[in-house]
């Protein structure tokens, strides 16, 4: 799933490159990813339309066309966006494809179906998106309100993390890191945690976000389609050594999620039946 450091860097790749194309065509693939929320035939609302900024807010990736029309782009589990060479052979989960009078195309694909693009003038008119909390990297977002925000929520610390209305960006990969990092088992209360833990979660936050950023800025570049989660510490690498004590990383499945973490690291006791492996 692209979380923030993953769309922050796609938005970096496409802020200097993507304004100022026009949209020459616009194939809709599957029709059931692309709402135009404008009315009508989502590709003749594209056709003709030229490119303005590229923005993110959370995990939505925001690319503004002339005309004050946006294309939102909500990748969810396995959405993918490539903007480069025309491809020579389309695959089958295309779901929408952009040839651009500069040579190049915008082509999202989507394996699993799951993600939402967006053709709007009204930001809060896409699902989840005027819900959101503040930027997990915002600035402003110091550690007294992250923990007076904190306190407005209940149950396990994984799932306010991943939870958007708390702070937009995180999803489930980046919540293990940080939990890891701030050595928190994934399922303790939110009541249960210090003062110190909520600090200690906090720095987490930014570091492990702001550190992912640049090692994916130097690893991505134009391959933004491609993603890269092989040097996170835990996430996706049960049974590996825990990088910090040598521990086998643990890995708990809740429906289609999956929480690694470190038992050595991170310990904690799990309330209620749970599939556990590792």
């Amino acid at each position: 799933m692209p979380e923030l450091p993953d769309l922050e860097v796609i938005r970096e790749y496409l802020a200097p490159r993507l304004p100022g194309a026009t949209v020459d065509t616009a194939e809709v693939r599957r029709p059931l990813i692309v709402r135009n929320l404008l009315g009508g035939d989502p590709a003749a609302a594209l056709v003709g339309r030229r490119f303005v900024s590229a923005e993110r807010r959370g995990k939505f990736l925001i690319l503004g066309l002339d005309g004050d029309v946006a294309l939102v782009i909500n990748p969810m589990l396995a959405g993918r966006l490539r903007y480069a060479a025309p491809l020579k052979r389309d695959r089958t989960r295309d779901a929408l494809i952009l040839t651009l009078d500069d040579g190049l195309e915008l082509r999202y694909h989507d394996a699993e179906d799951m993600g939402k693009i967006y053709i709007t003038r009204d930001l809060e008119q896409v699902p989840a998106f005027a819900g959101q909390g503040p930027e997990a990297t915002d600035p402003g977002l110091m550690l007294e309100a992250f923990h007076e925000r904190l306190r407005r929520h209940h149950g396990e610390i994984k799932g306010i993390l991943t939870n958007q209305a708390f702070v937009a960006g995180i999803g489930n990969a980046y919540a293990d890191e940080i939990l890891w990092a701030a050595r928190i088992y994934p399922f303790r209360r939110r009541a249960d945690l210090s003062a110190d833990e909520v600090a200690a979660l906090y720095a987490a936050m930014r570091s492990v976000l702001s550190e992912a950023i640049v090692t994916l800025r130097d690893r991505v570049r134009e391959t933004i389609d491609v993603e890269v989660r092989d040097f996170l510490a835990v996430h996706g690498k049960p049974g590996q050594p825990c990088p910090r004590c040598g521990s086998p990383v643990s890995e708990v499945k809740r429906e289609r999620r999956a929480t690694d973490f470190c038992r050595t690291c991170q310990p904690g006791l799990m309330v209620g039946p749970r599939r556990m492996l590792g």
